[in-house]
């Protein structure tokens, strides 16, 4: 994804605030490879406590990595186009 709009230090900083954590860079890497996983589906997957895994979650969407997708009782993770960037950044490095 190209932007022409160059972010300011404020929007980089949350953006890396939001994978400053090995548990969330790995939902990330995971969700990016499984589309539409639910908390359950993440939580098994990585073998941590769903409470630590909402919390994870919730701060990639507050980083505006990862989208929410609410399906019934059920809600769906996709990473976002930043979050895709991240993803790329992730495996080159």
């Amino acid at each position: 994804m190209k932007t022409n709009k160059t972010k300011t230090a404020k929007q980089l900083e949350r953006h890396f605030k939001g994978v400053a954590n090995h548990r969330r860079i790995a939902i990330l890497v995971l969700v990016s490879k499984n589309p539409n996983m639910s908390l359950e589906d993440i939580s098994e997957s990585l073998a941590c406590n769903i409470k630590t895994i909402s919390e994870h979650t919730r701060r990639l969407v507050q980083a505006g990595l990862i989208n929410k997708e609410y399906k019934g009782r059920k809600v769906e993770h996709k990473v976002s186009p930043y979050g895709k960037i991240f993803c790329d950044f992730i495996s080159k490095f």
